[in-house]
């Protein structure tokens, strides 16, 4: 086989390749509730009736903390902007391919359900790998790390639901999460606050690892 045509046939399957992965994340993103089995969580971190999971990653990244004085005259280790930091990765064809980031920013399309004016110290962020579409949300409720099938690893950050306070389209219209309406954090592993002594001032990031389940409107 010549270069041009060994080139060609590369060319094809890599454009294959990425294709199916468009069109298997595009049917993740659409997916129902009846074709996504998730755990059965507590009533006070399961969303609403009326809003249904669609999307979930399993995310990868690390807690910040920061060491301030406590009113006791003692130091304490304390949850430090930005809030966790992480990647979200889908088992879609093949080895999991990452589908969506977490970090902090500020809002910028905030709702009906958001505090106005809006944080300048950002809120906890996700962001479409495929179509960079975002949400915005705040926690409303949490269950305690080892207290429950759907979080059960004792000493771990507490498993949260988080409601949307801003969603946005991708700039080429994208909607992956531009429709998510509640967002759930379970499985958590990691990510507690050191239990080392520290100095004011010193920071340090904690891994942490969870499973992040997405809602949206069951109309939608």
């Amino acid at each position: 086989m010549n270069c041009s045509v060994r080139h060609h046939t590369i060319v094809q399957r890599s454009c294959v390749i990425a294709l199916s992965l468009v069109c298997t994340l595009g049917m993740a993103a659409t997916a129902t509730a009846q074709q996504i089995n998730f755990p059965v969580t507590p009533g006070n971190i399961t969303p609403p009736v009326g809003n249904v999971p669609y999307l979930e990653g399993h995310a990868f990244g690390s807690q910040g903390y920061i060491c301030l004085p406590t009113p006791g005259g003692t130091n304490s280790w304390t949850v430090n902007a930005p809030r966790p930091e992480a990647t979200l990765f889908a088992d879609v064809i093949g080895p999991p391919v990452q589908v969506i980031t977490h970090f902090a920013s500020i809002d910028e399309k905030p709702n009906d359900f958001a505090t106005k004016p809006v944080s300048l110290g950002g809120n906890a962020t996700w962001q479409s790998s495929l179509d960079s579409s975002k949400v915005w949300a705040v926690a409303t409720a949490h269950v305690d790390a080892g207290t429950d099938q759907s979080c059960p690893n004792a000493g771990a950050i507490p498993c949260l639901l988080l409601q949307s306070i801003g969603n946005e389209h991708g700039p080429t219209g994208g909607s992956t999460l531009f429709v998510a309406t509640f967002v759930q954090r379970l499985n958590t592993k990691g990510g507690a606050a050191p239990t080392t002594a520290c100095t004011v001032g010193q920071t340090q990031l904690q891994p942490y690892s969870a499973d992040y389940v997405f809602f949206r409107a069951a109309d939608q």
